[in-house]
Order: structure tokens, then C-alpha cells, then sequence
């Protein structure tokens, strides 16, 4: 799952108003935004493997440290932690970290059953949604769409930056999203790893995006 983890961070403002989009995005794709730097490592591993799924030609073969639930629940933690020491928000904080812990949750909905309980056990969860593109793209987009549609309602923008900015955000994950669905095989491993920090340009951009607009009073 991709842009379904972007729609609950966008969802997630209502519920934790004070929290900066950036934040939220950076919760919800924490365990992604570490896997690339854990593959160039090797700590963790993915094949190519044309056909494995309709969707994806990714075999996750070895990744317990980010996509095991016991290691999302670990970095939920440790980023809710760093959220309330800096900011002494412990609403906020809570919601960061469980955040986190959601990625897992919507990785398990479109996954094949690779998605470890623990690093230390043969257990593998995942509904294997990506087995259908149809499916797949109808969930993704159920999350991203109401997610957008909660935080369009909860904020409003302060200036022509915050209209602007929040549509270019959208629009470009939407492409990226088309991009992914549509696109071949990636060349390597190396590629798969190098491309997937790009992704913290969209935390930057989700930041900037927040700034320039406020909370609307329910």
C-alpha cells in the first residue's frame, strides 16, 4: 500500500489537531521511509519477482526490523517518545505513535502473507489484496480519499500557498500512484532503495503544506 498510508495521516489531523501534517505523514510512513536505507544495508531484503502479485513484482523476503508488527509498534514508540519530549503534547504523541503501528495494519490488507508478527517467529500475516488490481486500487483509495476529505474539512488555508500547495501534494501522489500501478518492474534492488528516499520530500512537503494553513473550530 502506498498512497492509503498518505489518506490516514491525512485523516489522523483531525484527531490530533496540534500535530504538523509533516509529522503525521512521517508516523504513517516511518517503517517505508527506513526500509530503503535497511535494503542499501542489507539488513533487509526484497527480490523482483514479475507476477508474484497483480499489483507488485516485490517479494518481501527478509524485512522484520521496519514490517514486523513488534518492530512497527518498537518505532511507534520510540517516535511517539521523541514527539512528546520536544512538544509535551501527550494526545498528540499517542496518536503519532499509533500512527506508526498502522502502517502494519494497512500493509496486512494488501500484502501476501509476508508480513512477520515478531522478528523472532515463522508467523507471516497478509489478505493478499494486491492478488487483485481492481481491489487494491478501491481500498487505497476509500483511505486516501476520506483521509483527504477529513483534513480538507478540518483546516482551511491561510493564503494562496496553503490552497496551492496542499493541491500539487495531492496531485503529485496521485501520479506517483498511477506511476507505480502502471509502471514495469524496477530495474534493481539498488533502484527500489535509492527511489524510496524520495519519500522524505513528501514529509518536507506535507510540513510546509500545514503551515500555511489552520484549524477549523468544529
Amino acid at each position: 500500500m502506498f498512497i492509503g498510508h498518505f489518506g490516514v495521516g491525512f485523516a489522523a489531523k483531525r484527531l490530533a489537531p496540534r500535530a504538523s501534517l509533516g509529522t503525521l505523514f512521517l508516523a504513517a510512513q516511518l517503517v517505508d521511509l527506513l526500509w530503503p536505507t535497511f535494503l542499501l544495508v542489507g539488513w533487509e531484503r526484497v527480490a523482483i519477482s514479475p507476477g508474484i502479485t497483480a499489483v507488485t513484482p516485490l517479494d518481501f523476503e527478509h524485512y522484520p526490523i521496519t514490517h514486523s508488527l513488534a518492530g512497527a509498534a518498537t518505532w511507534g514508540v520510540l517516535l511517539g517518545l521523541a514527539y512528546y519530549a520536544v512538544t509535551d503534547r501527550k494526545r498528540e504523541a499517542a496518536w503519532v505513535a499509533l500512527l506508526v503501528v498502522s502502517h502494519w495494519g494497512l500493509d496486512a490488507l494488501v500484502h501476501r502473507p509476508d508480513l512477520p508478527l515478531s522478528p523472532f517467529g515463522p508467523e507471516r500475516i497478509g489478505l493478499g489484496l494486491w492478488d487483485s488490481m481492481s481491489l487494491t486500487i478501491a481500498v487505497e483509495s476509500i483511505f486516501f480519499v476520506g483521509g483527504l476529505w477529513l483534513y480538507a474539512r478540518g483546516t482551511r488555508a491561510v493564503d494562496g500557498v496553503g490552497r496551492w500547495s496542499l493541491f500539487g501534494l495531492v496531485a503529485f501522489l496521485v501520479i506517483i500512484q498511477a506511476l507505480n500501478l502502471a509502471g514495469g518492474p524496477p530495474p534493481s534492488v539498488q533502484a527500489i532503495a535509492w527511489a524510496g528516499h524520495a519519500q522524505w520530500l513528501l514529509v518536507i512537503w506535507a510540513y510546509w503544506v500545514d503551515r500555511h494553513r489552520a484549524i477549523v473550530s468544529p
